[in-house]
This record gives C-alpha cells, structure tokens and sequence, in this order.
C-alpha cells in the first residue's frame, strides 16, 4: 500500500509540475511524432516479419 501511495504521489507530483510549462503546442508535437514513431515502428516489424518469411 506504502509502495501505491509513493508511486502515485511522485506521478501527481510530476504531472502538476511540467503541466504549466507545456503549451498546446508542445502537446500537438508531441502527439504528432508519436503517431509517426508508431506508424514507423509498425512497418519495420511488417518488413522483419516479412524478411524472416523469405529466408524460411
């Protein structure tokens, strides 16, 4: 329980602490190049998993 509440105070803590300082710009950025690294992500284990398949 000790171990819940730190974990949980030290996350609010930090969340109350950067929320001032970002913009919405920050945000939208931030959202944006999420969504490319997933997309990328997603191809190179399409393109590994297609690799793998021909050398079998």
């Amino acid at each position: 329980m000790k171990n819940n509440l730190f974990i949980s105070g030290t996350a609010g803590g930090t969340l109350c602490s950067i929320l001032p300082v970002l913009s919405s710009e920050d945000i939208l950025k931030t959202i944006i190049l999420a969504a490319i690294g997933a997309v990328v992500s997603c191809m190179v284990s399409f393109l590994i998993k297609t690799y793998w398949k021909k050398d079998e």
